[in-house]
This record gives C-alpha cells, sequence and structure tokens, in this order.
C-alpha cells in the first residue's frame, strides 16, 4: 500500500520543506537545490494494525535471539569436547563448535535483524535537512540537539511500543552471557587437581626407562633414576597430565651424608625419591652432581641439594622439592606410602 491509496485524513501533517525549497539557478549558483523528494508514508505510519505486526516481528526476533543464548549456554554444559558429529558437506566435525556457532549466530543476527526492521517499519524515516553549523556548540545549538534528541526518542517509540522495549532488553541482557561463559574456556578450573598426583599408598615405583617395578638393589649409590607411577602407561590418553605431576628422580645417598632427619625417615637405607619438577616454572630436572648431592634444573639454573631436603641453594627457585615418602612391601618392591604431601611444580596461590 502506497501513500496514494491511503486517505488524505489519515495521512500525517506535512513538515515544513523550507531547507528543500527549489532555488532557481542563476549565473552566481548555476546549480539549483532540487530539494527533498515527495515523502513516502509507509503503511505502519497509517495503520495501527500494521505497525503491531511489525512490532510483533521486531520482539519475536529478540525473543529468537534470547532462546539462541540459552541454546549456547546449554550447549556448552551439555556438550563434550570429544564429541564428533558428521555434517554434510564439512565432514566429521566438533559437535560442541557447531553448536556454539549455530546458537551465538542466531542470537547476534536476531538482534540485529530485530533492530533493523524496527528502524525501518516503526521508527521515523522522514528526511531533514538542517544548515551546516561551526565547529563550536554554542547554547542555542546543544539545546537544538537536545531536542532533537527528545524527538527522535519519541519518534523511536520505544516507550510507546513495550514488548519491543522489553524483549530488547532481554536480547541485549543475555547476549553477554555468552562471552562470560566463554572465560571458563581460558583454562581448566584447578578444584583440587593441583593438590594431588596418581602417587598414593602401595603404588609400586616403576623404572621409567624398563618399565618395571624397582627394588632397593637396583638403585646404586651416586646413580640417578626417573620413575613413574604403577599403572600409568605412555598410550593412555592422559598420560602427559599425569606425568607432568607424578614424574619422580630417586637418588641413592650414603645415609652419614644425609643432612636432614625427615629426609631420612621418608626414605628406605638412603634411596630418596624427589619430584623431578622444578618449583621455579615447572621444566624437568635432570642434571645431578653424585658428589654434592645436588641437581640442577637446566631452565634458570635453580639448584637443590638433595641431601638436605632439597632446599633451594640457588637461583629463582621459591621452595624445595616435594619428597615422596616411600618404603619396601612384602615382595621387596619400593612403593610409595603417600602422595606428596604438598603440590608439586611451581608455587600457585593456594600456597601460603
Amino acid at each position: 500500500m502506497s501513500s496514494q491509496d491511503i486517505p488524505e485524513e489519515n495521512l500525517p501533517a506535512a513538515q515544513d520543506t523550507t531547507h528543500g525549497a527549489v532555488k532557481v539557478a542563476d549565473e552566481k549558483n548555476p546549480f539549483a537545490d532540487p530539494g527533498l523528494p515527495p515523502h513516502e508514508h509507509r503503511i505502519q505510519d497509517v495503520d495501527e494494525r500494521a505497525a503491531k505486526r511489525s512490532e510483533r516481528a521486531v520482539a519475536l526476533l529478540f525473543t529468537l535471539s534470547m532462546l539462541a543464548t540459552i541454546g549456547f549456554i546449554a550447549s556448552f554444559v551439555a556438550i563434550p569436547v570429544e564429541k564428533m558429529v558428521y555434517i554434510f558437506p564439512l565432514g566429521h566435525v566438533s559437535a560442541l563448535n557447531v553448536a556454539l556457532g549455530v546458537t551465538l549466530g542466531i542470537a547476534l543476527f536476531a538482534i540485529g535483524a530485530g533492530a533493523v526492521h524496527w528502524a525501518r517499519t516503526l521508527m521515523s524515516d522522514e528526511e531533514l535537512a538542517d544548515e551546516r553549523h561551526a565547529i563550536e556548540a554554542p547554547a542555542e545549538v546543544r539545546a537544538k540537539v537536545m531536542d532533537d534528541f527528545r524527538q527522535g526518542a519519541k519518534e523511536s517509540q520505544l516507550g510507546r511500543r513495550k514488548l519491543i522495549r522489553n524483549t530488547m532488553f532481554g536480547a541485549l541482557a543475555l547476549v553477554p552471557l555468552s562471552g562470560v561463559v566463554l572465560l571458563r574456556e581460558l583454562g581448566p578450573l584447578p578444584e583440587e587437581k593441583l593438590r594431588h598426583t596418581l602417587w598414593a599408598k602401595g603404588k609400586l615405583l616403576v623404572n621409567m626407562n624398563t618399565n618395571e617395578p624397582m627394588r632397593p638393589s637396583d638403585i646404586v649409590t651416586g646413580s640417578l633414576t626417573f620413575a613413574k607411577p604403577e599403572g600409568l602407561e605412555e598410550h593412555d590418553h592422559s598420560f602427559q597430565n599425569e606425568i607432568a605431576k607424578a614424574a619422580l628422580m630417586i637418588v641413592r645417598i650414603q645415609p652419614d651424608d644425609i643432612k636432614d632427619k625427615r629426609t631420612m625417615e621418608w626414605g628406605h637405607e638412603g634411596i630418596l625419591a624427589y619430584s623431578k619438577i622444578c618449583t621455579h616454572v615447572g621444566c624437568p630436572i635432570s642434571l645431578y652432581e653424585q658428589q654434592t648431592h645436588h641437581v640442577l634444573c637446566p631452565c634458570h639454573q635453580s639448584t637443590f641439594d638433595l641431601s638436605d631436603g632439597a632446599k633451594v641453594i640457588f637461583g629463582p627457585a621459591g621452595h624445595p622439592l616435594p619428597q615422596l615418602r616411600i618404603g619396601v612391601n612384602d615382595e621387596g618392591y619400593l612403593e610409595a606410602l603417600a602422595d606428596f604431601d604438598e603440590p608439586v611444580g611451581p608455587a600457585f596461590w593456594e600456597r601460603g
């Protein structure tokens, strides 16, 4: 329906077109000002039923955005990261990535589409010409800007169209939750994972090279041996995560050379077991000096004295290497008597 089909009594009053008036060209101004074209009224301007339909359409889009945002959060919580689905022609893709992409795309598109439909069908679409003005803003110009703002707010019908207003606020309030939920993926929640390793009472010490349980006779005085917990295999999905906490280095020191009483009690016949993970930034320690019983981290040269509770004697490390309490079981194999009594690796916020 065009404005020609609408009775004149239903049309809005004509606005002043002073700025759009056609001027006659002359020698000084050879180009005439064509003015503004006649304004075509939309059906929503004159038919409240059409305006209501547009209002419901905009509200539906905003509501769709809210539902999509809720779907985004639900997908993030419910769909496992490892779940794969087949989608033609993409092939096998991550179900979580697809769900997050689709729901977030719909949420953002629906808000944009709703805003565009609102602006094109319900907000004022009349063009106004205004004189250019200087950069400075005198008081009368500021007053005019505020008047124009109030007029624009009135013509937007935000106060009148409460359904649009309420659903828009709901959509805009929910969409940021998608970003908040994504913050969850900046890193895993620590929970108790950093405090515990696979070591526990009765776990055998398994040689990393031979993959066999170790007896005290396998540890030679002055040697450095690396061990892992019984049951942890390299083909396990979680091997890298677990060995990063449970990696163990074992040395044998003459009992008379051990300076710390607790260090002696937590070992077995001079065999001591310490975390292999440096307490500075988590590098694996592998350099051992058997005469001094010092181990050196190759990354930043932190040095620990294994004969004295693995205390730091040089370098940036902040605390000693955790010691694992060990013993021998009935079959003569070395075993852990408990987990480490403190978190391994670099200090974190729970320490202290």
